[in-house]
């Protein structure tokens, strides 16, 4: 009888532990936002609010892997990579379901820092020709609907090149050759129709971006010392979340002050 899979449970740093302590690809991405966030999160098991589900990008996340599931068993080029002349096929690999379950994912050991590094990614291509020949190729799939062409431009999107940069860090860890230039399969809900008609139509553009990785084992090592440490960080100044904590503690310290007599709650 196979045994059933059991989700990993939030598990807090413990220091002196000898077990490796699990660390997601979004985790180290909290980090690099606020260290503050994190600590509260990993050290004292107090998170930020969770934020509504995306059903509609999830679902489109999902259409994407089974499309190129299909060419993936047929080991054939799909239209995309014809359209951007990429030379590359789907990856295929016994371990690629795993890959991108979430909460497993592609798992590494970090043995300086003893980290369980995770990462479930949406996708990896393999090229077929050129001086890059048999690189593995990070794909991430996105999705959103706005007026203009997407790009990858905007401040907030720096956590996506994250995101990427993490998974090549991750993949080469586990032996592989990866390519530098990764691609965000962007898909665009376009607003141009004059109905909706019970569809939703896509404009899909693959965007090229070449990762960077020098900077995740700096990180990893500040985020070892940031758990070892026993003093809440400073927060970042442009973290919402602790400003949002701040002025609520502020103002409701402030009430009380001046209410005092009436009690706490209403």
């Amino acid at each position: 009888m196979a045994a059933k899979f059991i989700p990993w449970k939030k598990k807090l740093y413990i220091k002196g532990d000898s077990e490796p302590f699990k660390l997601s690809r979004s985790k180290i991405d909290l980090f690099v936002e606020c260290p503050k966030c994190f600590y509260l999160d990993r050290r004292l098991g107090v998170s930020r609010p969770q934020g509504f589900p995306f059903n509609l990008n999830s679902a489109v996340d999902l259409l994407l892997k089974k499309e190129f599931d299909t060419y993936r068993t047929a080991k054939t080029i799909h239209p995309y990579m014809v359209i951007n002349n990429i030379k590359a096929i789907p990856f295929s690999h016994d371990e690629m379901d795993t890959w991108r379950e979430n909460f497993v994912g592609a798992q590494v050991i970090d043995e300086k820092n003893n980290f369980l590094i995770t990462g479930a990614i949406d996708d990896l291509w393999i090229y077929t020709d050129g001086k890059d020949k048999d690189k593995i190729i990070i794909v991430d799939y996105k999705a959103t609907s706005k007026d203009a062409d997407v790009d990858l431009d905007s401040e907030w999107q720096d956590g996506y090149k994250r995101q990427m940069e993490i998974y090549q860090w991750i993949f080469r860890k586990l032996g592989f050759e990866v390519s530098d230039t990764g691609y965000f399969v962007y898909a665009n809900g376009m607003r141009t129709g004059e109905k909706f008609d019970n569809k939703l139509e896509f404009k899909i553009s693959l965007i090229p971006y070449v990762g960077k990785t020098d900077w995740v084992e700096d990180v990893l090592e500040n985020i070892k010392k940031c758990l070892e440490d026993d003093r809440i960080p400073k927060e970042k100044d442009t973290c919402e979340y602790c400003t949002y904590r701040n002025k609520a503690g502020k103002a409701f310290k402030d009430h009380l002050d001046k209410f005092s007599d009436k009690g706490l709650f209403a």
